[in-house]
């Protein structure tokens, strides 16, 4: 059977796969649509566990929030370039709502579960197609489901950054709410690790004060000073970092004295509307971060491509 330019082209709307990959399953189903859409479904399949290979280190992330409910998720790509394309976009964006929803405790069983736009697909199956469609590998990273009275999130830089902050306060109203946005803000700006000190643990107050004991103790001018000297020293460094770690104990960014914490922000705010204003947790999600970026000639990387 002779394979038109708009049975290519119907095949391509179907599926969203390239010209030549849409010819060559009409060519091998012998023009029968449905086989086709079946056998590019299954060349997909190959093509994403060739693809699983490569360094996928950009991409976004991307939020849902429902009621006092709300899920953040980060999805890889290859290239910023499709990063910024819509439909990896509005792919991420399927992949929070689905998160939002998930009873999954950890990838395997998010990945496992029926896909919310076609339950006819699990997640992974959904993936595997926008691999085989958009031609880089992609990965779902991680995701975080986050409920309390009152969650607010905060994108930065296109969805660079992702940040959900979990309150409590015996008011919730436009005020309030914008109050933890700033703070979601502030944690996009300067990534704490924790709340508040009372989530740092005693391991890690023994292990800083181990690592500065030693820097101490290798500068021949700081070494001679009294133990006495020596230990003040390293608690004010230690309170200096737990500064700078712990959300509540940094210095607002929005203070107009250029001294006010977070934690007083929040006081003041709390006392303005007859209410105790309390953080109780907040996660952070940067792209790519912890990951290996691929720096490859992209001359190279084409005409390696040519000749697969």
């Amino acid at each position: 059977m002779a394979i038109t330019a708009a049975m290519v082209k119907e095949l391509r709307e179907l599926t969203g796969a390239g010209m030549m990959d849409c010819k060559k399953a009409l060519t091998e189903t012998n023009g029968n649509m449905e086989e086709a859409v079946e056998f590019l479904r299954k060349n997909g399949q190959a093509k994403a566990d060739k693809k699983a290979g490569r360094i996928a280190a950009e991409g976004i992330c991307r939020i849902a929030v429902e009621g006092g409910r709300a899920a953040v998720v980060e999805v890889n790509s290859e290239t910023d370039f499709v990063a910024k394309n819509e439909m990896f976009q509005n792919f991420v964006e399927a992949v929070a709502k689905q998160a939002l929803h998930t009873t999954a405790a950890d990838m395997d069983a998010f990945l496992a579960e029926n896909w919310e736009e076609d339950a006819s697909k699990t997640v992974k199956d959904a993936l595997v197609e926008k691999v085989a469609t958009i031609g880089e590998n992609l990965n779902i990273r991680r995701f975080e489901v986050v409920e309390a009275p009152i969650v607010v999130d905060y994108l930065h830089g296109g969805g660079r950054i992702g940040v959900i902050v979990a309150a409590e306060a015996g008011t919730d109203n436009d005020v309030i709410r914008e109050a933890v946005k700033n703070v979601a803000m502030q944690v996009a700006a300067l990534t704490p690790k924790y709340v508040s000190r009372d989530e740092v643990g005693d391991d890690y107050i023994a292990h800083e004060k181990e690592i500065l004991l030693a820097q101490i103790m290798n500068d021949p001018k700081e070494s001679a000073k009294p133990q006495k000297v020596i230990d003040g020293m390293i608690n004010g460094r230690i309170n200096k970092e737990l500064k700078e770690i712990c959300l509540l104990d940094q210095i607002y960014v929005k203070a107009e004295d250029g001294k006010q914490t977070v934690g007083q922000y929040l006081a003041q705010v709390g006392k303005e509307n007859a209410t105790d204003l309390k953080i109780t947790k907040f996660v952070r999600y940067e792209t790519g971060e912890g990951l290996e970026k691929k720096n490859e000639d992209f001359a190279a990387e084409v005409a390696a491509q040519m000749n697969q």
